[in-house]
């Protein structure tokens, strides 16, 4: 299927899909159908699916569709503190413009952001067309699922909405009411947000706290209640947003709910999991409907994935999981005194050693490969072997993205194993947990933000220790809870860097500081520190327009003039 700007209301497509689980993306469809097909239940199911296939940052293809990832790994964390671009310095420069804060209006990764997004916002938007006309006429839909497709599609399309206003905030809003003339002469200058909120609502008040047909992809109440918590976390309506929040945990306890199956390709779909993009290896071995988002991330060299060494993590990140002796995170920034940098400036790298007596929260190895320590089945992390260039992404490497190699067969597309049908987590429930210790922290509860921050903690204490090829564990592993949180600036500060350490490479953290007014000082801080190891990423000037980035040019010469760049750009 062909993209479509934001201009070209979908008049007929659709997607003839049977379930929402893995199962439902197997089926991909070739050309369009006339209208007149659709207008049917069967037809609206299917238009339905299709806007759920958005969820993968995909419309067509395997590459090209790394910065719509679900994942949000090149906006969310390669533009902040948590991840370099990797690769090598030449590869793919338009990404360096976005981690170094310099992108220009005519970078292909904010055009597939823009293309990608809008699409889906179109498809949600064909949906509830097709639905309205069945429901005046034929109704061929009972009045109980119509409800439940306005919901499913409202929360989609509230969703969509959101991943644009994140990334470009001054946008064009567009309905199902909205006709192509209309369209064509808006200006991006619409509050999307209250709309993103109505829609919330409306899925809030439409759809099941159970999935429908038990298909695990599918939108429910607790999805919107998380998300709309979430929206209004960012506009700082902290009292709404616990009460969302504390509705989604109800009756669920973490501690029963194993952090790394959050990123096991056997384990998905479990009780943490919210909001997932569902990826799928096509019957024919082909990976359109799989994660090729974050492809990019395989790691590169002489390792069973054999592509493509982007997305490493910082040094910065992996010294955040250090503790103090009371295994606690060091929030005054000491972790970047005498800081770990595994062999990067080693004397002799052959003869390099792990130093086993670090002090470390277990999740670093969940989180990052490193130097010595096993990872997932392939072996013990050699280093610079399993790196394309350490002097631009430095010496770490990223797991969470990654599957074991004895699931190749099943879970990796034919002669790829770089793009496999691991989903993604948009919204899980630590992350929830930690949302609701913000609110409570600007609330003055202090008592219960700690206690929600610990259960995460302590969730993370049951971690099995990574092991070296010696099999003795890698680090001193600890992690314990916090005593106390004695004011509200520490409390602020330990909710703040424990969503860091839980939620690292998961694409959140780019807008956390954005929402919290920290990214000036954080990201220049941080340019300094790491720019002392890795000298490209010195001297980071920050501007106040850096928080969003510039829409596409090709966009603004589309709408002749009807779009406008945004302020700084």
């Amino acid at each position: 299927m062909k993209k479509k700007n934001i201009y070209m209301i979908l008049g007929a497509t659709t997607l003839l899909f049977a379930s929402c689980g893995k199962g439902f993306l197997e089926k991909f469809p070739q050309g369009e159908l006339a209208e007149s097909q659709v207008e049917n239940a069967k037809g609206i199911e299917g238009v339905l699916i299709g806007a759920y296939g958005i969820l993968n940052g995909n419309v067509s293809g395997t590459w090209g569709n790394y910065s719509s990832a679900p994942s949000q790994w090149l906006f969310g964390e390669v533009a902040a503190d948590n991840a370099h671009k990797g690769s090598t310095s030449t590869d793919q420069p338009n990404m360096n413009m976005i981690e170094f804060h310099t992108p220009n209006s005519s970078n292909d990764n904010l055009s597939q952001m823009w293309e990608v997004y809008y699409e889906g916002v179109l498809r949600t938007n064909n949906t509830l067309r097709l639905l309205k006309v069945d429901q005046a006429g034929a109704k061929t839909i009972t009045a109980a699922r119509a409800k439940e497709i306005e919901g499913e599609a409202r929360v989609l399309r509230a969703h969509y909405y959101f991943y644009l206003w994140r990334v470009f905030k001054n946008l064009v809003y567009v309905d199902e009411n909205t006709t192509s003339d209309e369209a064509k002469v808006k200006p991006n200058k619409d509050d999307v947000l209250p709309k993103i909120i109505d829609d919330l609502k409306v899925g809030i008040e439409n759809l099941p706290l159970t999935k429908i047909n038990q298909e695990s992809g599918r939108m429910d109440k607790n999805i919107a209640k998380a998300y709309l918590g979430k929206v209004y976390l960012y506009q700082k309506k902290y009292p709404e947003a616990l009460v969302l929040f504390k509705e989604v945990m109800a009756g669920k306890d973490i501690l029963g709910m194993p952090f790394q199956n959050n990123f096991d390709v056997l384990n998905e779909d479990g009780p943490e999991a919210l909001l997932v993009a569902k990826h799928a290896i096509n019957p024919d071995g082909s990976g359109d409907n799989a994660n090729v988002g974050d492809m990019l991330a395989g790691l590169n060299g002489n390792n069973p994935v054999g592509c493509c060494g982007f997305y490493q993590p910082t040094i910065d990140l992996v010294n955040a999981y250090k503790v103090d002796a009371n295994g606690l995170p060091m929030l005054d920034g000491s972790y970047r005194t005498n800081p770990y940098k595994s062999d990067f400036d080693a004397a002799s790298p052959l003869t390099y050693k792990l130093d086993t007596t670090l002090r470390f929260d277990p999740r670093l190895d969940y989180t990052v490969g490193r130097r010595g320590v096993r990872y997932l089945d392939y072996g013990v992390m050699p280093g610079n072997a399993w790196i394309r260039e350490a002097s631009s992404g430095g010496p770490f490497v990223g797991i969470k993205t990654m599957i074991p190699q004895s699931q190749f067969a099943s879970h990796t597309a034919s002669g790829a194993a770089y793009i496999t049908d691991l989903d993604v987590n948009i919204i899980r429930l630590a992350d929830v947990i930690l949302m609701a210790a913000e609110c409570e922290v600007e609330a003055g509860n202090l008592a219960g933000a700690m206690n929600y921050v610990n259960a995460v903690r302590t969730r993370a204490a049951n971690l099995p220790a990574k092991k070296t090829a010696y099999n003795n564990n890698a680090a001193v592993y600890v992690v314990k809870p916090y005593l106390s949180f004695p004011d509200a600036t520490y409390a602020r500060k330990a909710v703040r860097f424990e969503r860091r350490l839980e939620l690292a490479m998961e694409g959140h953290r780019f807008y956390d500081l954005v929402r919290w007014g920290e990214a000036k000082s954080t990201l220049e801080s941080y340019s300094t520190f790491e720019g002392g190891i890795l000298p490209a990423y010195k001297g980071l000037n920050f501007k106040p327009e850096n928080e969003y980035f510039p829409i596409p040019q090709t966009q603004i010469d589309r709408s002749g003039g009807a779009l406008t760049q945004n302020t700084g750009y």
